[in-house]
């Protein structure tokens, strides 16, 4: 592919964009430039020139997201955009109008277009005080978003009046109330995926203070190695831009390029799984350290970031029925896979899906882990070998947390599969989690003793010197069908939710987060978590400081 030379440039736009700007070019782009309007906390949105309320065309709503067609003009609802564009040829392309961000109607996502984003950008310039039409056009020809931060502080390329220009665009943003390290994160093509899973990844307090100790060095690393694509580099980049104080949204092209190269089969601006993605960073990210260390050990006793941070150990027995042998096997997981408990539901249906608010009982992420740890019978068609019976038997299998990790990563099973009909759908279900979790009714420990009793085993599953209390700090949620949705990530910081919906973060509830589709939980480590929240202004310490010991501020 193209992203893997030496050189990194933007990203490809998705084929219906492509097509647009083939067949119009940029006249629409320059014919929207009157309609962009920069808000006092620097965001830009689109404001059509009428004293009338913006409704949609179809429905008559005003309320919530709308959408403005390029082709022409009209305004539309999430609801019925799709509606619109397959009834007229060539209108695939809008612009959300809250975000200033281009739609494609037909991939259900936001796309990125650098030309777009200099159009916007342009804009902000233009309507900072002592902004005029002249250092505009200047600006225009110095680059995007994602760029401006970085050719700021190396001093590159930037005359005196754009670096002014572009301290005063910042220290606007500065202003806000958010806690430091809060910024969005602009959708490349279908990319909510990788934005909402990275924004939880940044957060957890472990990777954060690894990155921000500095203890990856990008220069000694590229020196090391040679190579100009690293997953490590550009997850360190990311890093020091988020905790950066800017407030304009960033741009994780690099990074997406970096994570192609090590995931080639993913390589494509499709909607990938948030959970594929996550698990195959933390791959990458072990991949790599463990080049530079030239570890070959295995995953249990590794001390990557990755591991260290993520990696439990579970505990597998396996028993015999006819006679009671146990055989017992212990697998290293960087998170857990929680079944949703569908009995209540109704019979299956692939066109019907599952509404939120069905009267059925409701899913408790207690229950899920009480069924994940519960024993189960295997099928007459999994008969293992009984080393007591000397043959195979029917057998129950129980799995339990032998090592909880720092940070613990729960996955929730949202798909369904009908064996009959080879068919399968999202589960809406909603499920009720806790902010604060204990562990302890899951370890290896209490299944064991709850089993046989105190009078065994007592040394070899006494877990007293691991937290197994935990409080959560990021959910990410998935909205839409199993084909095509999109995800967000609620971060709690400092006991306040807020929502990273790309680039757009915004204040919540905690009540919204708790009625939102979770689909991966994040919880830290009781301690780690109270720590991080001590301070609210991040001081860089010493590259030697253990980056799992807190680090002030970095909530």
């Amino acid at each position: 592919m193209c992203a893997r030379n030496s050189i990194y440039t933007n990203p490809k736009p998705c084929n219906h964009l492509a097509d647009y700007k083939l067949r119009h070019g940029f006249n629409t782009y320059d014919s929207i430039r009157n309609c962009l309007k920069t808000t006092p906390n620097g965001r830009t949105r689109v404001a059509k020139h009428t004293t009338k309320i913006p409704r949609c065309s179809f429905c008559d709503r005003y309320q919530g997201r709308l959408y403005f067609c390029l082709m022409c003009s009209s305004l539309w609802c999430p609801t019925h955009i799709l509606l619109h564009t397959q009834s007229e040829k060539g209108h695939e392309v809008a612009i959300d109008m809250n975000r200033s961000e281009l739609y494609c109607c037909l991939c259900c996502d936001q796309v990125y277009d650098p030309d777009f984003d200099k159009v916007v950008v342009c804009n902000q310039v233009k309507d900072l005080p002592g902004g005029s039409k002249s250092k505009t056009n200047r600006f225009e020809a110095s680059g995007e978003r994602s760029s401006k931060r970085k050719r700021l502080d190396s001093g590159i390329g930037l005359d005196l009046k754009k670096s002014e220009l572009l301290v005063s665009m910042r220290d606007r943003r500065a202003k806000s109330c958010y806690p430091l390290g809060l910024r969005g994160l602009n959708n490349l093509g279908s990319t909510c995926f990788m934005n909402s899973v990275l924004q939880a990844l940044l957060h957890a307090p472990p990777l954060r203070n690894y990155f921000l100790n500095d203890r990856h060095n990008s220069v000694q690393c590229r020196k090391r190695s040679g190579e100009k694509l690293c997953l490590l580099c550009d997850i360190d980049a990311i890093s020091s831009a988020m905790f950066s104080g800017d407030r304009t949204p960033y741009t994780p092209a690099h990074f997406l390029y970096s994570w192609w190269q090590h995931s080639s089969n993913l390589a494509s601006y499709e909607e990938q799984d948030a959970h594929e993605f996550f698990i195959s960073v933390l791959d990458g990210i072990h991949e790599k350290e463990s080049k530079i260390r030239n570890s070959g050990k295995d995953d249990g006793d590794c001390q990557c970031i990755a591991h260290r941070a993520f990696s439990g150990l579970l505990r597998s027995d396996v028993t015999c029925i006819s006679c009671g042998f146990t055989s017992t096997t212990y697998d290293p997981c960087v998170d857990i896979s929680l079944n949703m408990d569908t009995s209540n539901l109704s019979s299956f249906n692939a066109n019907k899906p599952i509404k939120p608010d069905e009267k059925t009982s409701a899913s408790t992420l207690s229950g899920c882990l009480n069924l994940f740890t519960s024993a189960e019978r295997l099928g007459s068609d999994q008969k293992l070998h009984c080393q007591n019976c000397q043959e195979l038997r029917d057998s129950s299998k129980q799995l339990s947390i032998r090592r909880l990790p720092l940070v613990l990563c729960l996955h929730i099973k949202r798909v369904e599969h009908s064996l009959v009909r080879k068919i399968s759908r999202k589960i809406n279900q909603y499920m009720q989690f806790p902010f604060s979790l204990d562990m302890t009714p899951y370890l290896s420990s209490s299944i064991v003793r709850s089993k046989f009793g105190n009078r065994i085993f007592t040394f070899e599953y006494d877990n007293s010197n691991s937290s197994a209390a935990y409080e959560i700090f990021a959910v990410i949620a998935h909205s839409g069908m199993l084909e095509s949705g999109h995800y967000v990530t609620y971060l709690r910081l400092k006991n306040q939710w807020y929502k990273c919906d790309d680039a757009w973060i915004s204040e919540v509830d905690e009540g919204i987060v708790r009625a939102s589709q979770c689909y991966m939980l994040f919880y830290v480590q009781k301690l780690l978590y109270n720590n991080a929240n001590e301070d609210s202004s991040f001081v860089r310490i010493s590259p030697r400081r253990d980056p799992f010991e807190s680090t002030a501020g970095c909530s």
